[in-house]
């Protein structure tokens, strides 16, 4: 079976924050996103902490900014902030700024993460404290194939896993997963509902080196399974022969009469009912 883990062929070398609208005839507004943590894990019982993120005061020496939309204007920029309300005020995140924007930042991680063998664990917490109307806010690992690209890192970077909640009107709530395998993007099969109230929530996902996989939202599974069932990444067991043809003689009846077949010697003579002795 082919391994569909991230492997040392695709060491990350950024995890990247993206957050968009999309065009509408609504009034659209970008939700108040703060993250307040970003943890990336290999292992379990000795783990590996790659990338963690709590954003305090030196965080844009860390995160860097692309010029994803900024040359048609709509391009927002991010801030430190706890948000309009938050138990402790000292725990910031950063936060998206004005309504109908585009924002993308990323950041380098320290070294190539090679998850064979091991979970891998991608976290991170998103606060939409304005009710928002239509918008995604995704992070994505970023292998190092894209390093060039990252200056402008945007919707069509290359990326290894696309993760996060998409909300639009009432119709769609859903959490993305999306995985990368030779070089296409496979969207999960399963609808996984986001959540859209204006509180913190804790998205959570697991990538397990025997090919399965979890979410979680606030610690709390909503979805698990097997990447070669729940994501159309490789062939089917069995395809039709587009060259094939039905034969012109082929019969289309269900069932036909054995022409050669008799009736046993003494069927007749057997009752149709027999008592109950």
């Amino acid at each position: 079976q082919d391994q569909l883990g991230l492997d040392s062929s695709s060491s990350q070398s950024s995890i990247a924050l993206q957050r968009r609208t999309r065009p509408a005839s609504i009034t659209m507004r970008t939700s108040t996103v703060c993250l307040a943590l970003l943890a990336l894990v290999a292992g379990s019982a000795t783990a590996e902490v790659h990338f963690k993120e709590t954003f305090d005061s030196t965080w844009e020496s860390r995160w860097l900014k692309t010029s994803w939309k900024e040359s048609d204007g709509s391009r927002g920029e991010f801030s430190l902030s706890a948000g309009k309300f938050s138990g402790n005020p000292e725990a910031k995140g950063i936060q998206t700024g004005p309504d109908s924007k585009f924002f993308a930042t990323y950041a380098e991680i320290p070294k190539a993460v090679d998850n064979t063998g091991k979970d891998l664990v991608l976290q991170f917490s998103v606060k939409h404290e304005q009710d928002i109307d239509c918008g995604g806010g995704y992070i994505k690992l970023i292998p190092a194939s894209s390093g060039k690209d990252m200056a402008n890192f945007g919707g069509e970077t290359p990326y290894s896993i696309m993760f996060g909640p998409d909300i639009c009107g009432f119709s769609t709530k859903k959490v993305h997963v999306i995985f990368t395998y030779k070089g296409k993007n496979y969207l999960i099969k399963k609808d996984l509902k986001a959540e859209s109230d204006q509180l913190t929530h804790v998205y959570t996902l697991v990538l397990k080196p025997d090919n399965t996989y979890q979410v979680l939202i606030d610690l709390k599974e909503i979805a698990s399974g097997s990447l070669f069932e729940d994501f159309d990444m490789l062939e089917p067991k069995s395809i039709k022969d587009p060259s094939a043809v039905k034969p012109e003689e082929w019969d289309d009846r269900a069932t036909i009469d054995d022409p050669t077949d008799i009736k046993p010697s003494g069927w007749d003579d057997i009752p149709a009912t027999l008592p109950d002795e």
